[in-house]
């Protein structure tokens, strides 16, 4: 397993690691198989959305505020970050890629994205190569 350490920008931030994946992968050898992505974090997820257009992460986080607001008069959880588990429970933490090539097999518009929500922090990915 190889760990990743990403700095998020902000409370809420969708980072495209897609190219911090793909040096992993050169500096692991694996040149066809599967990664395994982990996010060892319950207020950070790992998603594979569009990563051409900025509009779609925007309308993502959009959405997820409206889903789940960030000072809800309901929530119980005393840390003040219930909307920050809520939603990495919505994304997941977890995404298994194809490897072809020695690079990540993603669709057309496909990125690998941290989804962050409630940072700013130094974040981990875990990495764990399959190979057939």
């Amino acid at each position: 397993m190889i760990r990743l350490s990403v700095r998020t920008p902000s409370r809420e931030a969708l980072v495209n690691v897609t190219r911090l994946l793909n040096e992993a992968l050169s500096e692991m050898g694996l040149a066809e198989g599967v990664l395994h992505v982990y996010s060892p974090h319950t207020t950070a997820g790992v998603v594979i959305q569009e990563g051409a257009d900025p509009a779609v992460a925007e309308d993502l986080m959009l959405r997820l505020a409206e889903l789940a607001p960030r000072n809800h008069p309901g929530y119980r959880h005393l840390e003040g970050n219930s909307d920050a588990h809520i939603k990495t429970a919505l994304f997941g933490n977890a995404v298994t890629v194809p490897v072809v090539g020695g690079r990540l097999a993603l669709g057309t518009w496909q990125q690998v994205f941290l989804a962050e929500f409630d940072g700013p922090r130094t974040r981990e990915l875990w990495l764990t190569p399959l190979v057939r």
